[in-house]
């Protein structure tokens, strides 16, 4: 049970230390493979988070990635919205939490996807642009 519990710390860690959010594969490896209810797993994450969050801050702050005049509304709503999230989450059941963070985890797929094909296609019609631009020169 403690390996399964470190690879969730170490992956969660990492991915939020990038700023993409851990909890998108810590909460599937505490439900999955050690058996934790979703809103017990949601709860581990936030601890987690708070410690995790803090040392990529500073580090986002000493390299001045940080825009710091959109920060305070930004953490603000947070802050609000997640007491309303929190509230909410423990007057649901353990199979609708479950479901509805798999249809997050499926629409951020989606979503990503969609971005990738964006992307591709930009660069594609860049290139062609370019290479147009060397057939004339």
């Amino acid at each position: 049970m403690i390996f399964w519990e470190i690879v969730a710390g170490i992956l969660g860690g990492i991915i939020g230390g990038m700023g993409m959010g851990g909890g998108t594969l810590t909460i599937p490896i505490l439900t999955i493979f050690l058996s934790y209810t979703q809103l017990s797993a949601q709860g581990v994450n936030l601890i987690a988070f708070l410690p995790m969050s803090i040392i990529a801050l500073v580090i986002h702050f000493k390299n001045h990635l940080v825009a710091y005049k959109e920060t305070w509304l930004l953490a603000l709503t947070g802050c609000l919205f997640s007491l309303g999230g929190a509230i909410l989450a423990n007057h649901m059941s353990n199979s609708v939490l479950k479901k509805l963070f798999a249809l997050f985890l499926i629409g951020l797929a989606i979503w990503q996807i969609i971005e990738m094909v964006k992307e591709n296609k930009k660069k594609k019609e860049e290139s062609a642009k370019i290479n147009k631009n060397d057939k004339k020169i």
